[in-house]
């Protein structure tokens, strides 16, 4: 299968790169400014993922049977700076993809987020669950997948992702690659007791988008996230005991939501989601925290740090 997959330089695109090239397939990414090689990407596109113009000739030109988008804005502040550049990347963009699928009758896997709903219930959401975004991020996911499936919904699949853990090229995108970052710097990471997250892997989603590019029956939106529900402060109490850190290098301030109400309202209480019927329906299982773990390693930029703690 040749996939056309945007975002091949960031934390999901580059495990979906290596998750589809183990399973055969070719792929080419579009990345932004990034300079290095990327894993499984057999070629490599620099393009603005704002021009849709350059967008639609390159998806054209590899006449792929397959697109998976995961490019976004996903740091919900970044949409609220520059709220015109996230609404192109995180509704223009995969809107325009999902048409040129329609075109060329190919598969198309868009990454959405569990942000589309408001977290104030502890019972997980189904996918049937009327969504209710309280932040732009969570709007303009709505809105992409609307978008998708009136442009494309005999081919197209949604796959709304929780929180990721997972090892990013650059070592600092993802949850424990951030947690480094703070602990280097000498500052306490501040994580809340009462925030709760079902977090997964990259990987473990990578390897679920692949496998939904190769069920075409498949189509609609759907969940993906860990087994377990926990909270952000006992996910970063983990993380610290699996890297064999102490309290004194790796200190960790818990926080309640409301010591900072201002901060909340844009942050869900509880994002736990039901998996089914997706869960029922792939080789790829739904992963615990313990086997999360020992899939992430130091990262890059916090190495020396780290062996010095050691």
């Amino acid at each position: 299968m040749n996939v056309f997959l945007t975002g091949a330089s960031g934390l999901v695109g580059a495990a979906v790169a290596r998750a589809a090239a183990r399973r055969g397939h070719r792929v080419v990414g579009v990345v932004g400014s990034y300079a290095g090689q990327i894993e499984g990407v057999a070629t490599k596109l620099a393009l603005d993922l704002t021009d849709e113009a350059a967008i639609s000739a390159a998806v054209l030109e590899a006449f792929p049977d397959a697109i998976f988008n995961c490019a976004a804005v996903s740091v919900p502040e970044a949409c609220e700076t520059d709220p015109a550049r996230a609404q192109v990347l995180n509704v223009a963009l995969p809107a325009a993809l999902a048409r040129l699928a329609h075109h060329l009758s190919a598969r198309f896997v868009h990454v959405s987020s569990e942000q589309v709903f408001n977290g104030t219930r502890a019972t997980p959401y189904a996918v049937g669950d009327v969504p209710s975004p309280i932040n732009l991020y969570g709007r303009q996911k709505l809105e992409s997948e609307r978008a998708v499936q009136a442009a494309a919904a005999k081919f197209a699949a949604t796959i709304r992702a929780p929180l990721l853990m997972g090892d990013s090229l650059g070592g600092r995108r993802s949850t424990h690659e951030r947690l480094f970052a703070d602990w280097m710097a000498g500052r306490p990471a501040k994580l809340y007791t009462d925030e709760w997250r079902q977090p997964c892997t990259a990987e473990n989603l990578a390897e679920v988008i692949v496998e939904l590019g190769e069920r075409r029956e498949l189509c609609g939106v759907f969940h993906w996230a860990g087994a377990e529900l926990l909270s952000r402060h006992a996910l970063g109490l983990r993380i610290r005991e699996h890297f064999k850190l102490t309290d004194r290098q790796a200190p960790i301030l818990p926080l309640t939501r409301a010591e900072t109400p201002a901060v909340a309202k844009q942050r869900q209480p509880c994002l736990a989601l039901d998996l089914a019927p997706l869960a029922g329906k792939l080789k790829t299982r739904p992963q615990t925290i313990a086997e999360q773990l020992d899939d992430l390693k130091v990262p890059p930029p916090c190495r020396s740090w780290y062996f010095a703690q050691q």
